[in-house]
């Protein structure tokens, strides 16, 4: 083997967990700090926890909801033109019938 290729192994290194829990493995790294362990997760534990560690949950809700938002604002939008067009409609048929009975009315 040749030398000074490999890594310094770490007989003792010390992984410390978010929950509290710290035991010892080897590595090449002298100490490791982790969010989850075999003390606090989930399939190991039997209880459900979720782990949202950079906010996923709240950026996956409010994308939920504002989708929502604009699914509700197209849909007004939607509603509005609609109506808008209705309007339109009804004063041209109202035009129409103004001038057919003028025009009847001059014979």
């Amino acid at each position: 083997m040749k030398k000074d290729i490999h890594p310094k192994y770490f007989e003792n290194t010390k992984v410390t967990c978010s929950c509290g829990a710290s035991f010892e493995i080897g590595s090449t790294i002298p100490e490791l700090k982790v969010e989850i362990c075999s003390n606090c997760h989930p399939v190991y534990t039997g209880k459900k926890k979720f782990i949202d560690t950079a906010g996923r949950l709240e950026k996956f809700m409010a994308k939920m909801e504002k989708s929502k938002k604009m699914q509700e604002e197209a849909s007004e939008r939607k509603k509005a033109k609609k109506e808008k067009v209705k309007k339109q409609d009804s004063q041209k048929n109202e035009e129409a019938d103004l001038k057919e009975e003028t025009n009847v009315s001059d014979k």
